[in-house]
């Protein structure tokens, strides 16, 4: 009997034709909307599919609900984080226990529309391996809007990669594009960064972005800032690069103030020793010592962070 049932459910994983991957926090009133809105649109194109909801140490009662909705449905899989982790984190988690052919992932929050699951889906068959949303009218307010348009643009600089502000996690993914991301063990996690890494044949598809529909984001400027950091520090070495630059050009003017002061000197244009210069002197590279210091630091405690190889994730429960 337990052979028959494992076989079978070898068979189920074989025939699941589009896994749909989305982290879960603080979403407790939005679950069971979100596994109804999804079923109702994936049906539209397959009956063999899944749902993975990664409950991600959520402070309110999320994984309850996740816990009712996998108990109705079969096909709704519930993981639950030993603690919260991070969104990207829990990404992770999920795509490594998809099983579709093709895998959507989207936010819980039902700004990302299932009903546009058909639609990238449908674009993904013109022979594309990566299709992301992107969205038009964000539903966000002015200020996010700004923080988002200059955080990608500083962001596009520092990394050398084209970021487009319009484009989030929201997407339809084969599942070697998956696999290529899954095999980035690295400690820190920013999956649309991966993504564009790994390359494969990729476009975007214009969605609608709705409103959220319950509570706010739990991205506060603190997070984002973090966030920024954790992806300039993985994916870039410019803020060394600038540095670098940034003292060669010092030493050259120093070179040119130093030659202006000793043709002083030697017409004795130079009586008494400048207090202010002498003030601002030590205040400016004082500074630039500890901004150097404190970004190679950063880069000094990623690598600390990273050689310890701790796990990505961990796993409390999981059902289905």
């Amino acid at each position: 009997m337990l052979i028959k049932k494992i076989i079978q459910n070898i068979f189920q994983m074989a025939d699941i034709k589009i896994s749909i991957v989305s982290p879960v926090y603080r979403a407790e009133k939005i679950v069971d909307k979100l596994v109804e809105k999804i079923i109702e649109n994936v049906t539209k194109i397959t009956e063999n599919f899944e749902i993975i909801l990664v409950e991600d140490g959520s402070p309110d009662n999320s994984w309850q609900k996740i816990e009712q909705n996998c108990q109705k449905n079969k096909k709704v899989k519930g993981i639950q984080l030993s603690r919260n982790f991070g969104q990207h984190y829990a990404i992770t988690t999920g795509l490594d226990h998809a099983k579709g052919e093709w895998i959507v992932v989207m936010d819980c929050d039902l700004q990302d529309r299932p009903e546009e699951i058909p639609h990238l889906y449908q674009k993904a068959q013109e022979g594309f391996d990566v299709v992301l949303a992107q969205r038009k009218n964000r539903q966000d307010n002015f200020f996010k809007k700004i923080f988002s348009f200059l955080f990608y643009k500083i962001l596009s600089y520092l990394t050398g990669t084209k970021q487009d502000p319009s484009v989030a996690n929201f997407g339809i993914y084969h599942q070697k594009v998956i696999e290529a991301v899954c095999q980035m063990r690295e400690s820190i996690r920013i999956f649309p960064v991966m993504v564009q890494w790994v390359g494969f044949r990729q476009t975007k598809l214009e969605v609608k972005h709705a409103a959220r529909e319950e509570g706010k984001s739990s991205y506060n400027f603190k997070k984002l800032l973090n966030l920024a950091l954790d992806i300039i520090l993985a994916y870039s070495d410019k803020p060394l690069r600038i540095i670098v630059k940034l003292g060669l050009m010092i030493s050259f003017l120093s070179f040119i103030f130093a030659f202006v002061f000793i043709i002083q000197y030697f017409l004795s244009m130079i009586t008494v020793a400048g207090y202010t210069s002498l003030m601002i002197s030590i205040w400016f590279f004082s500074g630039l010592i500890m901004m150097t210091l404190g970004i190679v630091g950063l880069y000094v405690g990623k690598i600390f962070q990273g050689v310890k190889n701790r796990p990505i994730y961990l796993i409390d429960k999981i059902i289905n």
